[in-house]
C-alpha cells in the first residue's frame, strides 16, 4: 500500500491546480475510485466524495483537500509540478494519496466494518472554503455521518509521530482591511486637509496598545498588519490609504472581542482627525476546535497506539473546522521532521510517512 501511495502522490504532484479548478486531479481521484465497491459523489465544483455503503445505521468521514498554490517549485524533485507557477507546498498531494490508500484498504475490509464510510476529497482550502461547501450540500445529513477526521502533515514533529488535542488546535483567521478617505491638498498647506497616512497610523499605534494592554499574555493570538498604500506624491497630503493586515484567535470570544475594540478604535480616530475610517473583516475559518468527547473515544480505544498531545496552539488556519461546526470532528498533525516550511517552494517530505496516517485511519475505520 505505502508504493501505492507513494505513486498517488507523485502523480499527483506533478498536476498541481487551484482553488475548485480541479479538472486533473480530480479526474485521478475518481479513475482509482472506479475501480472501487463505492459510490462516487460530486457534490460541489472540484470536489469528490465516495461513499463505502456497509448497511449500517450511521456512518464515519474521513477528509483530504487536493488544492495546490501559486508557487514556482524549486524542490528540484524528478517528478516536479508541470503546471509552472503552481505547486503541492502544503502536503495535500500526501493528504490526498492517504485517502486513496484508505479507499483501497476499505475495499478489503469490506463487510468487517462498524460503520458505512464516507470519503471527502475537498477542494480551496488554501482559498474559498471548499470544506463550507460540502457541509452546505447535506451529504452529512443524507449519510448519516456521525463525525469526521482528517490530518495535516506537519513540519517540525518528530518523523511519523501523530499529535492533536482535544479543544482548540488552530487559528480562526480574518484578514482586516482599514480604508482610510481624507482630504488632500499641496503639503505647504497640510492644515488645510484630512491626512489619511497620519491617521491610518494613529489608529495602528492604538491598536497595537490595546492589544498588548488589555488582553492577557497568556491568550494566544495575532493582530498584525503588513502592507500600507496611500497617496501618490510625495509633496501632497494622501486623500485615501488603506491598510491591510490579519487578526486570529482560538476562540470566537476572543475573536469578537478583539474585533470591537478595533472598530471602536476606528471611531476614536474618525472623531480625532476627521478622517473616514472603515473597517472590512473577512469571514475567514473558524478555529479548528477538536470535540473533546470523540477524542477520548478515541484515546480509550487505541491505548497506546492513540495520538500524542500537541502541547502548543498553531497559529495557521484550517477550513477542516468547517466540519466541526456541522460534526463533532478530530484534526491530527502527521509529524514529517525537520523540513522546509509549508508554503515553501522547496517544501517536500519523507513519504514514508504516509504508511502511518494510513494505519490511524484504518484504526479509526473500526472505532466502536
Amino acid at each position: 500500500m505505502l508504493d501505492f501511495m507513494i505513486q498517488c502522490r507523485r502523480d499527483l504532484h506533478q498536476i498541481p491546480e487551484l482553488d475548485c479548478a480541479l479538472r486533473k486531479t480530480c479526474a485521478y481521484v475518481k479513475h482509482i475510485l472506479e475501480g472501487l465497491s463505492c459510490e462516487i459523489l460530486e457534490l460541489t465544483e472540484g470536489s469528490v466524495c465516495a461513499y463505502f455503503d456497509e448497511g449500517r445505521e450511521n456512518t464515519v468521514a474521513f477528509r483530504a483537500d487536493m488544492d495546490a498554490l501559486p508557487i514556482l517549485e524549486q524542490t528540484g524533485l524528478p517528478f516536479a509540478s508541470v503546471h509552472e507557477g503552481n505547486m503541492h507546498a502544503c502536503g495535500h498531494d500526501g493528504h490526498t494519496a492517504m485517502l486513496l490508500g484508505l479507499a483501497r484498504s476499505i475495499e478489503a475490509k469490506r463487510g468487517t466494518l462498524p460503520h458505512n464510510v464516507l470519503l471527502v476529497f475537498q477542494p480551496a482550502e488554501e482559498s474559498t472554503g471548499g470544506a463550507k461547501q460540502i457541509c452546505e450540500s447535506g451529504v452529512f445529513e443524507t449519510y448519516h455521518v456521525i463525525c469526521i477526521f482528517g490530518f495535516h502533515l506537519w513540519p517540525k514533529v518528530s518523523l511519523g509521530e501523530i499529535y492533536t488535542r482535544p479543544g482548540p488546535m488552530m487559528a480562526k483567521s480574518s484578514e482586516i482591511t482599514l480604508y482610510v478617505h481624507g482630504r488632500s491638498v499641496h503639503i505647504s498647506r497640510y492644515r488645510e486637509g484630512l491626512d489619511t497616512i497620519e491617521a491610518s497610523m494613529r489608529w495602528l499605534q492604538k491598536v497595537y496598545e490595546m492589544e498588548k494592554s488589555e488582553f492577557p499574555p497568556e491568550m494566544k493570538r495575532l493582530l498584525r498588519f503588513g502592507h500600507i498604500q496611500g497617496g501618490s506624491v510625495r509633496n501632497a497630503v494622501a486623500a485615501d490609504t488603506v491598510l491591510e493586515g490579519t487578526l486570529r484567535a482560538f476562540t470566537l470570544g476572543d475573536f469578537e472581542k478583539l474585533k470591537k475594540r478595533c472598530e471602536e478604535i476606528a471611531h476614536e480616530v474618525a472623531d480625532e482627525t476627521g478622517c473616514d475610517l472603515e473597517l472590512k473583516f473577512s469571514d475567514g475559518y473558524p478555529p479548528v476546535t477538536n470535540d473533546a468527547q470523540l477524542l477520548a473515544r478515541v484515546e480509550a480505544f487505541l491505548g497506546k497506539d492513540a495520538p500524542k498531545q500537541y502541547e502548543g496552539l498553531a497559529l495557521s488556519t484550517e477550513d477542516f473546522s468547517w466540519y466541526q461546526q456541522y460534526l463533532p470532528g478530530v484534526f491530527m498533525f502527521l509529524g514529517v521532521g525537520d523540513t522546509e516550511e509549508l508554503h515553501s517552494a522547496k517544501f517536500t517530505f519523507n513519504e514514508s510517512v504516509l504508511a502511518k496516517g494510513l494505519a490511524m485511519y484504518e484504526k479509526l475505520l473500526y472505532l466502536p
